[in-house]
């Protein structure tokens, strides 16, 4: 039988994961591979020195390129091992369901609202090699996947997923076809298991979903400020990082809030994607560039110099020179700490597919050419400006840089920072996973921050 090895009177099941995508998609491979090593299962890596018996493909859609690497990790787990059960689990196999079934490398196919059955759909996968396909329709309403985990693989920092699904159809995303409407996660299950986190000693959390605003909308059980006050309270937690935010949820209520909480993080990202009101409305996001200036401002106003971080895609179709020059000038103007710059990408089964206009790839490349630059300017200012000043850092590991050892982690907004070895441990024998005063000094290769210790 497929992917099982016999030990004498006993069966050893391996099994390998390999993730693609985001942090919710990591997470969702977590709480798998937990399921799967409580159900008896032995986890091993995915390496082609080593051979699982079945091997599990998390797979990703967020683009057409994401869609091709999907694909490719799948046929390479089945070289890897001819006679595994190959899983292709995920967006991918959600949005493409059809070529996923006819593809020879997978043999099955868990889709997302599905994971959490991850080791009933083995055993029954195993009775006959028919019952292999494990899809529900996203596009109705679905319950929450109560998905959980006890530990990460991070040292310090657990991510949390707290929502899944979207319903805001934006003319280039794929995504709300392949995760469904939004849908909240209990607060008590969010409460319970960053407890959990918390006496295993993890001493940051990052609270992230598909749609992370739109928590608590489905089910009037609570809102996103509701769910970071309450895990405020809770000992042994010293930061909440936030994921992505919509720009409408900055109200001033919401950053009155925020500005109460000393475990809050003050790094937020603002997803953009333009900064031309034109293009916006082309993208059907909904809020305008005056809309999102106001929600920087509110942060700026209320909390000491936060990071602002965002996403810009550019290239969409029917974006003219004049459109883009209107985003570069608004990038100045917001003055983010960094930027991710993408270059437009086609995505069957989306509006902006199907689009008139669509931008060149050299033309792509310019533009992304001219943000990158920016976003090297702009980031490294707002770097520069802590030299001097106290930060706090969470220690993560060792590192080596020009031939010297260093203790690295991160500030609480999200500056990389690099200490000296022997200073701190002058400071205490126990260095990773706690939190130490320091003044910065210099940077280091333009993104990392030298610093001394306090």
């Amino acid at each position: 039988m497929k992917g099982i090895i016999n030990k004498g009177d006993e069966y050893m099941r391996t099994v390998a994961i390999h993730n693609l995508g985001c942090k919710v998609n990591s997470y969702e491979a977590e709480s798998m591979e937990q399921l799967l090593t409580k159900a008896g299962f032995t986890m091993v890596p995915f390496d082609e020195n080593a051979a699982a018996d079945i091997y599990i493909i998390n797979t990703c859609s967020v683009t057409n390129i994401a869609d091709r690497k999907s694909r490719q990790m799948l046929h390479k787990a089945k070289k890897m091992n001819p006679n595994a059960i190959v899983i292709a689990a995920g967006c991918y196999a959600q949005a493409d369901s059809e070529n996923a079934k006819a593809d020879e490398s997978v043999d099955m196919i868990v889709g997302n609202n599905m994971k959490i059955n991850i080791v009933e759909a083995i055993a029954e996968y195993d009775k006959n090699h028919l019952n292999n396909i494990l899809l529900e329709d996203l596009s109705v309403k679905q319950p929450y996947e109560e998905l959980e985990i006890d530990q990460v693989n991070e040292h310090t920092r657990a991510y949390i997923k707290i929502q899944d699904g979207c319903n805001q159809f934006c003319s280039y995303c794929i995504i709300p076809y392949t995760r469904g409407r939004i849908r909240s996660r209990e607060m008590s299950d969010i409460i319970a298991e960053v407890e959990r986190l918390a006496e295993k000693g993890y001493k940051e959390v990052v609270l992230t979903g598909i749609h992370l605003s739109s928590y608590g909308v489905d089910n009037n059980k609570g809102s996103l400020i509701e769910v970071i006050e309450c895990i405020e309270k809770i000992d042994g937690i010293e930061r909440i990082r936030l994921g992505s935010l919509e720009p409408r949820i900055v109200t001033d209520e919401f950053v009155k809030r925020l500005g109460n909480l000393k475990k809050l993080c003050p790094h937020f990202h603002l997803s953009l994607q333009s900064g031309c009101d034109k293009t916006l409305k082309a993208m059907n996001r909904r809020y305008t560039t005056d809309e999102y200036e106001m929600a920087c401002n509110r942060l700026r106003e209320n909390l000491d110099n936060p990071a602002i971080t965002t996403d810009v895609i550019v290239g969409f179709p029917q974006e003219t020179d004049e459109d883009f020059c209107t985003t570069k000038e608004y990038l100045e103007k917001i003055h983010f700490y960094e930027m991710h710059i993408f270059k437009f990408s086609r995505r069957k089964g989306t509006v902006a597919d199907k689009m008139s206009g669509q931008i060149d790839e050299k033309t792509k490349a310019e533009r992304s050419s001219i943000l990158l630059e920016l976003e090297k300017k702009m980031s490294r200012q707002y770097r520069e400006w802590y030299v001097g000043r106290k930060l706090e850092i969470l220690v993560e590991d060792i590192t080596e840089c020009d031939g010297k050892k260093f203790y690295s982690g991160y500030s609480k907004n999200y500056i990389r920072i690099l200490i000296p070895k022997e200073q701190l441990d002058a400071l205490s024998d126990t260095v990773i996973n706690n939190i130490f005063s320091c003044t910065c000094k210099k940077l280091y290769e333009g993104k990392m921050m030298i610093a001394k210790a306090d």
